[in-house]
């Protein structure tokens, strides 16, 4: 649209230079004519000027430098700048430059706070790869572990089966068992932790073909196979206790043994000793005579009765042996025991059985101080080992179910733990018609046999003497 004069005000394109200058000098015309007074106040140095020649102040905004005034009688007034107050040649006002009067978007120029700093932008960057370096971390870990298998197959990289070394110094017993082969030991040291894999040692045993040893052998976890093998096959890693049964023991005896040995306290024993529990007869007095003698190895943590199971099921085995029926045994076990106690020289044990049986058949109390001796401890709970060879009155005269002084035949049990020599002789009594016997040298274990009571009387004067001339020997 255009005003009186014929000037566009609906124009948004910028103006060109020429077209600014006739413009502006059309608004200085019109000045002059509106405002003829109008001077500038004089200087000292400067002769006055119209105020017709002051240039026009410069428009804040590009629109403005083609929209007159809003009311012709009101001109807009503004100190002179430099550049306005440079003339044309033609001594009209001086024209601006085309960029001046070009519109500028707000991005043109950017705000100095809007703008980011060299370092700032790489801390963006250092935080944004951080990220994405934990995401990929994370996303991998998983992927590991949902699809190692798969993985390692498509890579290549096969699994581990062993370890390396000898062990990681934690120690683990290990346990090889009387008939296990190697499977089950391979089996047994996995589910151990010694090895890493069963794979790992069986393919050991495939190459080597070891021999094993039952027995509690001491290892270490997290070991090689080859390691474990060459642990188990040498006898310092072995770890047992050991126990020795002597002949002849009582079985409070043979707890205290048993207990020295394994550190089993001797009160488990007793609270285990019913003869029930190892399939004997509930009649049996105790478990006396069926506790047979001999060294046992025992692995570590074998408890009280497992340990007794062992011994009696040895004498089972032996008696099964010898062919003796089970309703025989308790009947051969108490002769051997009586035999084990009294008889010094292997070549008197089965002259002492003889004696024994022809005792019997003639009805003559057998008159063992033994029996004696061990009757009052099974009474009392008094143990009389290393007591005197002789025996008291009142010894010989207590009433308890041993006592062969008091009681005819046989007693009601064994008295002591016999040997294979000690069944032997009461299966197979040597021939003779003795019915004394008595040790006339401790030391030596020398024995007389008679068939008369004088011939025993006179044997047993010449013990006296033995003991006169050596006191303290046991007498």
């Amino acid at each position: 649209m255009t005003d009186e004069h014929g000037r566009d005000h609906g124009r948004s394109q910028p103006l060109t230079r020429r077209e600014a200058r006739d413009l502006e000098r059309e608004r200085q015309g019109e000045l002059r004519a509106k405002r003829p007074e109008i001077v500038t106040p004089a200087s000292p140095s400067a002769p006055p000027q119209e105020a017709s020649e002051l240039p026009e102040p410069l428009p804040e905004h590009p629109q403005q430098a083609s929209s007159p005034p809003a009311s012709d009688d009101v001109p807009t007034a503004a100190p002179a700048t430099a550049a306005a107050a440079a003339a044309e040649p033609d001594g009209t006002a001086p024209v601006l430059p085309e960029e001046f009067w070009t519109p500028r978007t707000v991005d043109a120029v950017e705000p100095a706070q809007q703008q980011k700093s060299p370092r700032r932008r790489r801390l963006t960057w250092l935080w944004v790869l951080i990220g994405l370096l934990a995401v990929g971390s994370i996303g991998a870990a998983a992927t590991w572990v949902m699809f190692e298998d798969q993985v390692r197959k498509v890579m290549g990289w096969e699994l581990p089966i062993d370890y390396e070394g000898d062990g990681n110094g934690e120690p683990v017993t290990v346990v090889i068992a009387e008939g296990e082969i190697g499977e089950d030991v391979a089996r047994t040291l996995h589910e151990a932790g010694v090895t890493m894999t069963f794979e790992a040692f069986y393919r050991l045993l495939l190459q080597e073909q070891p021999t094993f040893t039952p027995g509690a052998y001491q290892l270490e976890k997290q070991m090689s196979a080859a390691s474990a093998l060459q642990a188990l096959q040498d006898p310092a890693n072995r770890v047992e206790a050991r126990a020795t049964i002597r002949e002849g023991i009582t079985q409070w005896q043979v707890f205290a043994e048993l207990s020295a040995a394994t550190g089993v306290p001797v009160a488990d024993y007793e609270a285990v000793a019913d003869p029930a529990l190892y399939g004997l007869p509930a009649s049996l007095p105790s478990l006396e005579g069926y506790l047979f003698p001999a060294t046992y190895t025992f692995n570590p943590g074998v408890g009280a009765q497992e340990q007794l199971a062992q011994l009696v099921s040895t004498m089972t085995e032996r008696l099964d042996a010898l062919g003796v029926a089970p309703g025989d045994r308790h009947r051969v076990l108490t002769i051997a025991s009586l035999l084990q106690r009294e008889a010094r020289q292997p070549e008197d044990f089965a002259r002492v059985s003889r004696v024994i049986e022809n005792r019997l058949a003639e009805g003559m109390p057998l008159q063992f101080d033994s029996t004696s001796h061990y009757g009052i401890e099974w009474r009392t709970g008094e143990s009389t080992a290393g007591e005197s060879v002789w025996t008291t009155d009142e010894e010989r005269s207590d009433d308890n179910p041993y006592n062969t002084y008091v009681h005819a035949g046989l007693p009601i049990g064994p008295i002591s733990a016999p040997g294979d020599l000690a069944l032997e002789a009461a299966l197979h009594p040597a021939d003779g018609s003795w019915l004394y016997f008595v040790t006339v040298d401790l030391n030596t274990g020398e024995t007389v046999f008679s068939t008369t009571l004088a011939e025993h009387e006179a044997a047993v004067e010449q013990l006296r003497g033995w003991c006169r001339a050596n006191p303290g020997s046991g007498c």
